[in-house]
């Protein structure tokens, strides 16, 4: 099960963000791993912000830098420059930036001055969020290494960014993180079992 429409939005995405953006890249002469580097310095910024409650800024500067983290993969292709190491640069720091745009809503949730129960309840949201999110991320890092490629799922990465960035702009981040904490449980299990049955019907 997949999000309606969502090759659909990802081939614009590759026509008029991606590709446009990797020749602009390319005419800068930044290499694909300090377009990954970038976008991870770009979201520690973003969660600075977030940490101090400025959300709006906050979210404009995640949502950059999850347009960085598009383009660096269109720089490799763009410049023939594919790389395994850049492919484990690239995941190691998009979950590191994710991490630590959590880290700064932690932040924000424990000055925002809520009370006991709704920091509670804000708290457990978020490091639920988190560790769904991860375990998404991790179970297609573990498939790839058992000869499984696969994006299933209705919650991953590119969805979550969208989201978490939206929910800083409109200053309803409790509830989008609650979102993506039920949508991601289940695309655990929903990911977990597809690549059961590829192994599946590989052996």
């Amino acid at each position: 099960m997949a999000i309606p429409g969502r090759e659909q939005v990802r081939a614009a995405l590759l026509r008029y963000v991606e590709l446009p953006g990797a020749r602009f890249l390319k005419a800068l002469k930044l290499t694909p791993n300090a377009v990954t580097l970038l976008g991870f310095a770009v979201s520690v910024v973003a969660a600075y912000l977030v940490g101090s409650g400025w959300l709006l800024a906050g979210g404009v500067v995640f949502l950059l830098g999850g347009g960085l983290d598009l383009m660096d993969g269109a720089l490799a292709r763009l410049t023939g420059t594919e790389s395994p190491f850049g492919a484990l640069l690239d995941s190691v720091f998009d979950r590191l930036g994710e991490a630590a745009l959590f880290v700064g809503l932690a932040v924000y949730g424990l000055r925002a001055g809520f009370g006991d129960h709704y920091l509670m309840f804000f708290m457990t949201v978020l490091l639920l969020a988190l560790i769904f999110s991860q375990g998404v991320s991790y179970l297609r890092a573990r498939g790839e290494g058992l000869g499984v490629f696969t994006r299933a799922g209705v919650m991953t990465r590119p969805e979550r960014v969208v989201l978490l960035g939206i929910g800083l702009l409109i200053g309803q981040i409790v509830w989008v993180l609650l979102a993506i904490a039920v949508v991601s449980c289940f695309t655990l299990f929903q990911r977990m079992f597809t690549i059961r049955h590829q192994l599946d019907q590989g052996g």
